[in-house]
């Protein structure tokens, strides 16, 4: 993360001043912060903090390279600096951590070298200290511009016995140039910075009870209480950190804690090139895991009892089945299984294992919406053939019962599998908005013609499809049942291609079922105009215009709310006016 993090403390003397600062370096180091590798001037060590190797080198240059160093340095001078003001001692470098993984360094000064990030970072530790400040003077506030970078800004107290007030005001703050990455980036840093806070906060807190039983101040403050001012304030300004800590590694400790921030958190965003906006499917999959996670969580929280299992759809190459203890109980057991499926392959294998008028009718029923029951007792052939017929519709339109022992109504689940056992309701044999398919198991035969991807386990099934309305030979049907079955029956495409085809086709249909949402359902046209919209998009026929309602309830909520949130705004009712 190009960022700068900077410990800055409040002196009573001087103001605001930067204590400490660690900054990415991605070039060579600057002046004054160069390792040297002659041996009893430098300590090496490695160190791994939470999996990030560094390499950490604690350098000292002699008298004279530290008052040259000093003299270019865009610090304050030495005579400006009390002991509360300094962190690191005269002519010490800095600390250097090298990132193997980046062959990135993490270098650590009481000031930036560069004279634009000092300005910088003296300006962002000003107002952390001064006007840009939470209520009660602790805690956490965002501030910045695009000149001069945005600021995380978390200040707070530090006890100290020879203080005003027993304690020393302090900030921990963040600089980078990305607003929204500092933003998104605030949760993480509010934790990780407020964990460093607390353990100060703890060290100093030891150091001032023991300094308040040895010697309490409240009480010999109380006797001096006429002292002149001026005098009192001299007298107890200059107080190190180091001192308040009694930690004399603290600045080494600061330099580990900072440099793993700084790589954590440029390492838990990353940054994706999206070549168009996320398809209804995406948008659907996201509604529905935020769903299932809110689920879980009311579920950790309440009291242990009997719940509806849900089926997440957008699971891919997989499916979520019950325990086999009670497969019929659609509020049985909690606990699921992941189970691979690979008794059909493919829609090309489907339509050669099941005929081509079978599956003709198998796929206008799933394109209509109706309700396709298979009833087999071989659960794996019920759940690979649910996996493969799903892939013809939206996510949204999708609702699976996977096995069950009862039957469930439509409204339920448009996919519903069957023991053999099972009795269907007449009505439901007669609906012309169901189909069934029942699977027999009869004598190892050439039932059907082998092809290329058939699978042997196969062999010994008969599918006979059932529907009380069958569907015709010579009806037309959807336009993109039409496109499946030509791309199907085209040998010249393979698996991959032909499933391309489909996402494409979906996604072609989802863009006109969109167009007749806001047509019908926001903008409320007329009957009339709908029929030439119809018409425009090549969807005038009756199936066209069934799949095209059914395809309208997987529209993702963020879609509806978003074109509902438009029509409300006051521009849109301006352009309508």
């Amino acid at each position: 993360m190009n960022a700068i993090v900077a410990l800055c403390h409040f002196c009573e003397l001087h103001g605001p001043r930067t204590l400490f600062c660690t900054e990415v370096l991605h070039a060579p180091l600057p002046q004054g912060a160069e390792s040297r590798d002659s041996p009893g001037q430098c300590e090496q060590a490695e160190e791994e903090e939470g999996g990030i190797q560094m390499n950490s080198r604690i350098c000292s240059h002699s008298p004279a390279e530290g008052a040259s160093a000093e003299a270019s340095s865009p610090g304050p001078k030495k005579s400006d600096m009390c002991e509360g003001c300094r962190s690191l001692a005269v002519g010490h470098p800095g600390y250097i951590s090298h990132d193997k993984e980046t062959s990135i360094k993490y270098v650590s000064h009481q000031h930036p070298n560069h004279p634009q990030l000092f300005s910088i970072v003296r300006q962002a530790c000003v107002r952390s200290l001064s006007c840009e400040v939470c209520p009660g003077r602790e805690g956490p506030i965002f501030f910045g511009d695009e000149q001069h970078g945005f600021v995380f800004s978390h200040t707070f107290f530090i006890k100290d016995s020879l203080a005003r007030g027993f304690q020393r005001w302090y900030s921990i703050i963040a600089i980078m140039m990305d607003r929204i990455y500092l933003i998104n980036s605030w949760p993480f840093l509010l934790g990780k910075i407020r964990g460093i806070i607390d353990e100060l906060q703890g060290k100093a807190l030891k150091v001032f009870e023991a300094e308040q039983f040895g010697c309490p101040q409240r009480a010999q403050r109380m006797n001096t209480a006429f002292t002149p001012f001026l005098h009192q304030r001299n007298g107890n300004a200059a107080r190190s950190l180091t001192s308040l800590t009694s930690d004399d590694n603290l600045w080494a400790c600061l330099h580990t804690s900072f440099a793993w921030l700084l790589k954590a958190c440029g390492s838990r965003l990353t940054e994706k090139l999206l070549e168009g906006a996320p398809t209804e499917d995406t948008l659907v999959q996201m509604e529905k895991l935020a769903d299932l996670e809110e689920e879980s969580e009311s579920w950790d929280n309440s009291e242990t009892e009997e719940k509806t299992p849900v089926f997440p759809e957008g699971a891919e190459g997989r499916e979520l089945i019950k325990c086999p203890t009670d497969l019929s109980s659609l509020s049985g057991c909690g606990s699921w299984q992941s189970r691979k499926l690979s008794v059909f392959k493919s829609l090309r294998h489907m339509r050669q294992v099941l005929g081509a008028p079978s599956f003709h009718m198998l796929a206008w029923h799933v394109l209509m919406g109706n309700q396709v029951i298979w009833k087999s007792r071989d659960v794996d052939l019920v759940q690979s053939a649910f996996e493969i017929l799903r892939t013809m519709l939206p996510v949204g339109c999708v609702r699976i019962i996977p096995y069950s022992n009862q039957y469930e109504e439509a409204y339920r689940c448009n996919f519903l599998g069957l023991s053999p056992l099972v009795q269907i309701p007449s009505h439901v044999l007669s609906s012309e908005f169901a189909v069934i398919v029942e699977v027999h198991t009869v004598p190892r035969s050439s039932l059907y013609p082998t092809g290329p991807e058939d699978d042997q386990s196969l062999s010994k099934y008969e599918f006979v499809v059932t529907s009380g309305s069958p569907v015709s030979a010579d009806r037309v049907g959807p336009t993109i049942l039409n496109k499946i079955e030509a791309a199907l029956t085209n040998q010249n495409l393979s698996v991959d291609v032909v499933d391309q085809c489909l996402v494409c086709l979906k996604e072609e249909w989802m863009n006109k079922v969109k167009v007749l949402f806001k047509f019908t359902k926001v903008d409320s046209r007329p009957k009339e105009d709908t029929q030439k919209l119809l018409s425009i998009l090549g969807a005038s026929e009756e199936d066209n215009v069934k799949l095209l309602k059914f395809w309208m309830t997987g529209l993702s909520k963020t879609y509806k709310s978003h074109l509902m949130s438009t029509v409300r705004s006051p521009a849109a009712s301006e352009c309508r006016n």
